[in-house]
């Protein structure tokens, strides 16, 4: 996004605790049975809680409580940082944004997993890369994600593919329509940070390699990503208001019919095309050239190196995200499954009709940096890319990408 449950539940789970780092301290052994907490980012869809009832259902002993965090990434992280620098047993599993992968693994805050637990080989390839780290398991994908482009199919006759044809139509539909052009999530957090590497990737560059040891930023390709934005605030199709948008922003002025199109995570179709109804579509997102690269998001799940009950915890992890729940994690959740199968289901394609397209979307997007400073990255390309989005008419985008490239280089360099 399958066993009978009975079977899933009856294995016995075990697994390691050291962490790849030094800095570890969390419980030793992978014993403890009870009650868990399960810390992830706020439910804007309802669709979580119905799933914990189907597992306190069938463990009254070992029940689960929701403890929703901010619907934001960066909140989400500052509040779990601080529990598990406090070495807490309040949180039992917890829902990672996938870039945190190795910062956890490496201070020590979560217990590396068996690989053969899991049926990992089932999963979309480029999903499980993002729970690895030094070589170990470190949680389990959950959901996956990358951007799609929504658009108005009452407005957009052909959906554009270059930024090129996304600009010409864009300032069209405004000029004729009482309705903004153009806009993703552009307020200074980490969905700018996504929006601006989607923007490096789709004009054939890449920010930081792989693993995270090298700025690979052309300054070139940096200020042709940057001067897409500019360009679209400068013109206005891109309105002023898009710079205090997140996800959530974005998808209300979307499907409330205030943009023509919208950058977004799958996660909004389904409100969308509740209000919107066959005036919604979704395609991948344009580029330089031709279609565009999205950043790999989702959330993997992993269990607190302090829990006292990481027995329970990876019980239910393997539960979660079993094929049956990862089906309703699409159909009622509308988030993207990460067991391969279900997006060639013809059911599932029938019912959502963008899967195919989330596919290739998926498959084709590139990873963040694997960094235990990945925070510190994403921080400087935010702040940098915002301060230029403030002042379209006088920054510069080819100084803003040299300067952004010094500093991430320092970053890498020191750490």
């Amino acid at each position: 996004m399958h066993r009978p449950l009975a079977l899933l539940l009856a294995v016995a789970l075990t697994a390691g605790c050291a962490a790849a780092g030094d800095q570890g301290g969390g419980t030793t052994g992978t014993g403890g049975t009870g009650p868990i907490t399960f810390a992830t980012g706020r439910d804007t869809t309802a669709y979580l809680q119905p799933l914990l009832d189907r597992w306190n259902q069938a463990h009254p002993a070992e029940k689960v409580t929701l403890l929703e965090l901010p619907e934001a990434a960066d909140e989400q992280r500052a509040q779990m940082v601080a529990n598990l620098q406090a070495q807490s047993s309040r949180y039992d599993v917890l829902g990672l944004d996938v870039v945190w992968t190795a910062e956890f693994a490496e201070n020590g805050w979560i217990i590396p997993l068996e690989r053969g637990l899991f049926p990992l080989d089932r999963f979309l390839p480029p999903v499980v890369e993002t729970a690895v780290y030094k070589g170990k398991l470190w949680a389990v994908p959950y959901t996956s994600n990358a951007g799609l482009l929504y658009y108005r199919t009452d407005l957009v006759g052909k959906p554009p593919k270059t930024w090129a044809e996304l600009r010409d139509q864009a300032r069209e539909i405004t000029k004729n329509h009482d309705i903004d052009g153009y806009a993703g999530q552009f307020l200074a957090y980490e969905g700018l940070t996504v929006n601006f590497s989607e923007a490096v990737q789709s004009a054939g560059g890449q920010i930081v390699s792989r693993d995270g040891k090298e700025v690979t930023l052309d300054p070139a390709q940096g200020a042709t990503a940057l001067g897409f934005l500019l360009q679209g605030l400068r013109e206005g199709w891109i309105p002023e208001e898009s710079l205090s948008y997140k996800e959530e922003e974005s998808r209300l002025a979307f499907q409330e019919g205030r943009l023509a199109f919208a950058r977004n995570w799958p996660h909004a179709y389904g409100p969308a095309k509740a209000r919107l109804g066959d005036k919604v579509a979704v395609t991948r997102l344009p580029g330089l050239d031709g279609p565009g690269s999205s950043t790999l998001g989702g959330a993997n799940l992993a269990v607190s190196a302090f829990s006292r009950h990481q027995h329970t915890a990876q019980q239910f992890i393997r539960y979660f995200t079993s094929l049956e729940n990862e089906r309703r994690v699409l159909t009622e959740g509308s988030f993207p499954p990460v067991w391969t199968e279900l997006y060639d289901d013809p059911a599932l394609i029938k019912r959502f009709p963008y899967l195919p397209v989330l596919k290739e979307s998926i498959l084709a997007a590139k990873t963040r940096p694997v960094s235990a400073n990945y925070n510190q990255l994403s921080l400087v390309i935010a702040s940098s890319v915002a301060k230029a989005l403030g002042n379209p008419d006088t920054e510069s985008a080819d100084d803003v990408a040299a300067s952004m490239k010094s500093e991430l280089e320092e970053i890498i360099r020191t750490q």
